[in-house]
């Protein structure tokens, strides 16, 4: 199994850490779909019990990363046109409406944050840094809404589509228009535009959804 073990035999938290770790593993895809996740052989490498390793599966369960399938145990997710359609309409609606509350209290240091965000994506030659740049960018201004309840749930959102978004960017070349998006977005927010800014927002998420789908698609 690809993951990176921590000896943990003597940390309150060795769920919390299983649990990171596994996380981190699926959204950048060392654990592909439908790779099983035995409790035993993580439990190994983590020199942990296999309670730590069973209460992680179950929080990865909770947030669809991971399922539990007849005779195979836990697996990790995929992810269908379907919920893929259901997860950025949701998407879209929830951060264009984050962005637009997040707008009037923007700072210059946030926005100098986010625009340093910006450049490191649109710099970066790297596949596997893309999604994490990507979710940098966005909850660097969605951060001056002060919703945080609202930027947990994004979170998760997130966590389901990361790792077909980095593919989708790979396959597609979808990174110069993701650049070109990204400052329309940091430019509204810069002129104080909270309508435009959720717009552009609403925008780039849908188109996002439109070019994963095709990818799935063509996948099939």
């Amino acid at each position: 199994m690809k993951l990176k073990s921590v000896d943990i035999s003597k940390t309150a938290s060795a769920s919390a850490i299983v649990f990171d770790a596994l996380r981190k593993a699926i959204i950048e895809g060392d654990l592909k779909e439908g790779e099983p996740l035995r409790q035993d052989e993580i439990a190994q490498m983590f020199n942990t019990s296999r309670i730590p390793v069973r209460e992680a599966i179950s929080r990865l369960e909770e947030q669809g990363l991971v399922k539990t399938q007849r005779y195979k145990g836990a697996v990790v997710s995929g992810l269908s046109a379907q919920e893929a359609q259901e997860i950025f309409d949701f998407r879209a609606v929830l951060e264009s409406e984050v962005i637009r509350r997040a707008v009037p209290h923007m700072s210059p240091s946030s926005l100098a944050q986010a625009k340093d965000c910006l450049e490191a994506f649109s710099q970066s030659a790297d596949p596997m840094t893309w999604g994490e740049l990507n979710r940098d960018f966005h909850s660097t201004l969605y951060r001056e809404s002060g919703l945080q309840y609202h930027m947990d749930v994004i979170d998760n959102a997130m966590d389901r589509v990361d790792s077909y978004l980095r593919a989708q960017l790979v396959l597609s070349n979808g990174n110069e228009r993701a650049n070109a998006e990204h400052l329309a977005i940091w430019e509204a927010c810069v002129a104080g535009d909270a309508d435009l800014a959720a717009s552009h927002t609403r925008d780039h998420i849908t188109g996002a959804c439109n070019t994963l789908l095709e990818t799935l698609n063509s996948l099939d």
